[in-house]
């Protein structure tokens, strides 16, 4: 159905005087060309069948530039379609082959072989208009003249009137020409949209205005559009204007776009998509991408929407170290979305995993294989490469690098060499991958358990003397805290007064039968050791001993636990002399994602400073309290698991929030406190 006049004139301008768009009387599509040159339409609605690029015997005709314009086609006074005039320019290339006798002999040719070059140069120019949700192509014919054939040189343009596309659309325009010499030209392009469909944020929520008129009807649609394969619908309803669709920001990808039509035979629907460039629509892309095994060979890569990105095979060892590419033997491959990519494996193996990278940062890392063959396993990983003349060498993949064998180095695969040497020898070694220039073994390291035993049983020795010294040192605690479950408190150190009152809820927690550990009280120890080693040895005394983690919440723990969610490492050097909550990520982490953190841990955040919504939501696998409003419900967590529950518990929480509550009004009402409800907004939990 034609667009009204006052409609265009809304989209593009105030006036028809300030649009000055060329205006087309009639439905016919035509052709003109520049002078010299002679064209006509051949045909309007076409298949397009590129074929394939051969090499041209003489010149050709080739475009050399894509040039759009908007003009109006108006079947009516008023009634007005926006359509796109398209100009192709085209050059002469290649020459004319020369006769074989010339070549020969030197001498003049035939005067009938030189006709070919006084002929006139004909070409057929194809154009192809996309704009969802239609598609058309058009065969247009052009002559030039042999006067105006000069090689290497422009020769003039064609142009076609025209394409008609909705409002706001993005068209995708390629041309190319019959013979072929070189690739389509493509240009992309959108168009204007009405001015009463607009896009706003607000926070956290997105909405998308309808300035319609009161009881117009209209549909509304929401779509990931593909740039291969049909758009997938997501969202459609029929509604009557105006109206303001709210949108969660989790939602936004950047190839969701909305089409808006009036509920009438034959309409125009506007096509927008806004979030293209919209960092927040990026990153939930790669959350909600995903690595789906097909075979033992193939996977793929589910995602919303088309993202440039390659991806590698890496060995991930026992130990928790990164996983290390395998790049050489094997190289980076390009990926396509819902697109099944390979790898020449011969065997599976837990510890192979796939990285995905998004312009050099990794985005995504899955261990395949693991969900059908089990838990990583205690494997070397051996090189073999292969050079020209089939020498042969191997190294065993460490965190330190690929170590040669033999050597003497004091790496774990070095001391072991000569046995991985014969294991692969006798063929105990698994080969996962082969081909010219080398090959993968996975060799078993159990087997040399038994010969580091009295390696074990020294270290066991000295662990029992150790643990025996500590137990001498924490006696008179020990005996004063008797019956009382061990708690480590963990916090991010986001200021000088929040530190206060993290010493506040401490203490206060220590007057109850609980044996508290925060870092506040051990400055010394962590200093001496580093925030790594203090916190291992802490929180491996606090579960061993039966007692829980409490991770503490606040808009700093929060955006650590998002940074680390997001690229799962942190910065080499980024731990501070006393920076213990950045340094327990590295082993938290691990807990929450494989399941062992319930019971063993527990979280909890300040009422007035953070809602417990904004916790990431892997931590909220865990029951997370909001304090003092909570504070019955998390002493009662952190009893011993059997123990029954105290009629003194809401005693004993009142105790707690009196000894809180000076802290508490100091903190808020001290200068530069975070406004209480702010500090993190409910969506910087979703990075899982």
């Amino acid at each position: 159905m034609p667009v009204p006049w006052f409609l265009l004139s809304l989209a593009l301008g105030r006036s028809p005087v300030v649009l000055s768009l060329e205006r087309l009387v009639g439905p016919q599509d035509a052709t003109h060309c520049s002078p010299g040159l002679s064209c006509h339409l051949w045909g309007s609605d076409i298949l397009c069948l590129p074929g394939d690029i051969m090499p041209a015997p003489g010149p050709v005709l080739a475009p050399t530039h894509l040039q759009t314009e908007l003009v109006l086609r108006c079947p009516k006074e008023t009634d007005c379609d926006l359509c796109v005039r398209v100009a192709v320019h085209l050059a002469v290339h290649g020459h004319w082959e020369e006769p074989e006798d010339e070549e020969k002999f030197g001498g003049a040719a035939d005067p009938g072989e030189e006709e070919p070059r006084n002929a006139s140069l004909q070409a057929q120019v194809v154009l192809s208009f996309q704009a969802y949700p239609t598609a058309r192509c058009v065969l247009l014919e052009v002559q030039v003249p042999a006067a105006l054939v000069q090689f290497g040189q422009s020769v003039g343009s064609v142009v076609y009137d025209c394409f008609e596309a909705a409002l706001g659309s993005e068209v995708r325009i390629w041309s190319y020409t019959q013979p072929r010499y070189e690739k389509e030209l493509n240009l992309t392009q959108q168009l204007p949209a009405l001015p009463w469909l607009n896009v706003s944020a607000d926070g956290d929520n997105v909405h998308l205005v309808l300035n319609v008129s009161e009881e117009q009807h209209f549909g509304l649609s929401l779509y990931w559009n593909q740039v291969q394969g049909p758009p997938k619908p997501r969202w459609h309803k029929n509604l009557t204007g105006p109206q303001i669709i709210t949108l969660n920001h989790t939602d936004l990808v950047p190839c969701l776009c909305i089409q808006v039509w009036p509920l009438e035979p034959d309409s125009v629907r506007t096509n927008i998509c806004p979030f293209r460039e919209d960092p927040r629509a990026h990153r939930n892309l790669w959350r909600a991408a995903r690595l789906r095994l097909l075979t033992l060979q193939s996977w793929l890569l589910d995602a919303p929407c088309s993202l440039p990105a390659e991806a590698a095979l890496c060995w991930r060892a026992l130990g928790g170290d990164p996983c290390q590419p395998l790049v050489p033997p094997l190289s980076w491959e390009n990926v396509t979305v819902d697109k099944v990519l390979e790898f020449p494996l011969l065997k599976g193996h837990p510890n192979l995993c796939v990285q995905v990278n998004s312009w050099k940062k990794l985005q995504l890392q899955e261990c395949l294989w693991a969900d059908s063959l089990g838990p990583l396993k205690d494997d070397v990983l051996l090189l073999e490469t292969r050079d020209p003349q089939d020498n042969r060498s191997l190294c065993a993949l460490e965190p330190s690098g690929c170590t040669s064998l033999p050597s003497k180095a004091s790496t774990r695969a070095a001391r072991l060499g000569e046995y991985l040497l014969q294991d692969l020898q006798s063929g105990q070694c698994l080969q996962l991958w082969d081909d010219d220039l080398g090959a993968l073994w996975a060799c078993p390291m159990d087997k040399y358990i038994h010969k580091r035993w009295a390696l074990v049983w020294l270290a066991c020795l000295l662990f029992a003397a150790a643990l025996s010294l500590i137990l001498l040192l924490k006696k008179d605690h020990a005996k004063a805290a008797a019956g009382g479950r061990a708690a480590l408190l963990l916090y991010s150190a986001d200021d000088s007064g929040f530190e206060r009152l993290v010493g506040a809820l401490a203490s206060a927690l220590c007057q109850l039968p609980l044996r508290v550990a925060v870092d506040l009280w051990s400055r010394r120890e962590l200093s001496a050791q580093g925030p790594v080693a203090w916190f291992h040895a802490q929180r491996r005394q606090t579960l061993q001993e039966g007692g829980v983690v409490v991770l503490l919440f606040s808009p700093g723990a929060v955006a650590l636990c998002s940074e680390w969610l997001q690229d799962g490492v942190s910065e080499p050097g980024a731990h501070g002399p006393h920076d213990a909550f950045r340094a327990s990520l590295s082993c938290v982490l691990p807990d929450f994602l494989q399941g062992r953190a319930p019971g063993r841990y527990v979280g909890a955040c300040f009422d007035r400073l953070l809602h417990p919504d904004a916790v990431p939501a892997l931590f909220r696998t865990v029951p997370v309290f909001t304090l003092p409003s909570q504070l019955p419900d998390f002493l009662a967590a952190l009893q011993q698991p059997r123990a029954p529950r105290s009629g003194r518990l809401q005693e004993r929480a009142e105790q707690v929030s009196r000894a809180l509550q000076p802290a508490l009004e100091s903190y808020f009402h001290s200068p530069g406190t975070p406004a209480p409800g702010r500090g993190v907004g409910a969506g910087a939990g979703d990075g899982t």
